[in-house]
């Protein structure tokens, strides 16, 4: 009924039933996850009044779980990709230095009404990046360009007269970098036109 898929890894469908309407996945080696996808499998469909909220557990210090909602499937929403890398806590610090253990973390799944699946609100930082991660490294890029070129700024009253060397004012990059900025914003493929 549900599948869980971690990057690198294979599609995980062991999941322990743990009631009649509660389902759970153990991930292990979960310290350098950043996101998870928890899809329907098709094999059997919600029932039409109810879906399934999804739940994210990461050890806390004390040992005790702490559980997280993530989201929600639907049979009209049957998959999702949920950003877990802000909801794991750090490290702990130890006299002999920071333990670096493996913490297998836990997915739960909770068949609900759909009624009250609409009442709750997700863990804020769980949601996947709206970004494309092309958009984002190019506007990362952007931004190491103008910063660097603009490390060179010196005032001109400053400048050494170099009659071979071309100058372009910062201003002429600042204003092509807002513009292409926008439009980056506008249509991420902008550049393929």
């Amino acid at each position: 009924m549900f599948g869980v898929l971690v990057a690198g890894r294979l599609v995980q469908t062991d999941y322990a039933q743990l009631g009649e309407t509660q389902f759970m996945f153990n991930i292990p080696d979960a310290d350098n996850i950043n996101h998870v996808v928890v899809f329907l499998t098709g094999t059997q469909a919600f029932p039409e009044t109810h879906g399934g909220a999804v739940y994210f557990c990461w050890p806390e210090s004390s040992g005790l779980p702490g559980w997280q909602l993530l989201g929600h499937l639907t049979n009209q929403k049957p998959s999702a990709i949920f950003k877990i890398s802000s909801l794991k806590k750090g490290t702990e610090e130890h006299p002999f230095g920071t333990l670096t253990q493996s913490h297998v973390a836990q997915i739960g799944i909770s068949a609900e009404p759909l009624v009250a699946l609409a009442t709750q609100t997700p863990a804020p930082s769980a949601a996947a990046s709206k970004k494309d991660t092309f958009a984002e490294f190019t506007q990362k890029m952007l931004e190491s360009l103008f910063n660097y070129a603009s490390s060179f700024a010196v005032a001109q009253e400053q400048m050494t007269p170099m009659p071979n060397e071309p100058f372009v004012p910062l201003r002429t990059l600042q204003n092509w970098y807002e513009t292409f900025k926008r439009r980056l914003e506008q249509n991420p493929l902008f550049w393929k036109t």
